[in-house]
């Protein structure tokens, strides 16, 4: 007697994926870009067995979770929003997409305290004590990191000093409390206010940079 292949579309008696609740876990979360963020993050990871099932694991214990844990699950990331079958987990969503902004700029180019003093041809405490002057007049952009506090390059001229060009747009932002991570990401990629210019490029034109700078005003006064 044959045995039914469930992986094999053709076969009257392959179990529908829709009823399989890792399958549909699956489909729902790889739709919102989220399976690879919760591995990267150390919370649930998916994988597939040799006929291609999905399956779901728990990475602090290596147990495969069962249907009812699936369940439960999927329940409490289905309470977003008035329609359980078309539910978002906006939280989850967020957090992932900011992970993916960071992960961007992080393999941009940066500077530590050691890399910008070698630019600059001074010591590291000079550096150190010119970094935290500019940051504290709102001169220049640091983002503390549990490795290192990194000074994105983007807003540094050829001496390793911080562009003038960019004071306007920087000193509003910081000034306001703006997260550093927010900061470094609306200045390096297009910007809907600034009509898909990148603010950092804007500010370096004449022509655009009163714009640039009115863009970053109502950027940090809408907080």
């Amino acid at each position: 007697m044959q045995t039914p292949d469930p992986s094999d579309p053709s076969d009257p008696t392959a179990q529908d994926p829709a009823d399989d609740p890792a399958e549909r876990m699956a489909r729902w979360l790889g739709g919102l870009g989220l399976v690879d963020y919760l591995s990267d993050e150390g919370m649930l990871r998916l994988e597939r067995d040799e006929q291609g099932r999905a399956r779901w694991v728990d990475p602090a214990t290596g147990d495969v979770l069962d249907a009812v844990r699936l369940g439960d699950l999927e329940r409490q990331l289905r309470q977003h929003g008035e329609d359980p079958a078309h539910a978002v987990p906006v939280p989850l969503v967020q957090a992932a997409h900011l992970a993916r902004v960071r992960r961007r700029l992080l393999d941009s180019e940066w500077c530590t305290y050691e890399t910008l003093a070698e630019r600059r041809g001074a010591s590291v405490e000079a550096t150190r004590f010119a970094v935290t002057r500019a940051v504290n007049e709102h001169r220049l952009l640091a983002v503390p990191t549990e490795l290192a506090l990194l000074v994105p390059s983007f807003q540094l001229d050829g001496r390793g000093e911080p562009r003038a060009d960019l004071a306007p747009l920087l000193e509003p932002l910081l000034a306001a409390g703006t997260d550093p991570w927010r900061v470094w990401g609306w200045l390096t990629q297009p910007a809907a206010l600034l009509g898909g210019q990148v603010p950092a490029e804007a500010a370096a034109d004449p022509e655009t940079a009163q714009v640039a700078a009115h863009a970053a005003r109502r950027l940090a006064a809408a907080g």
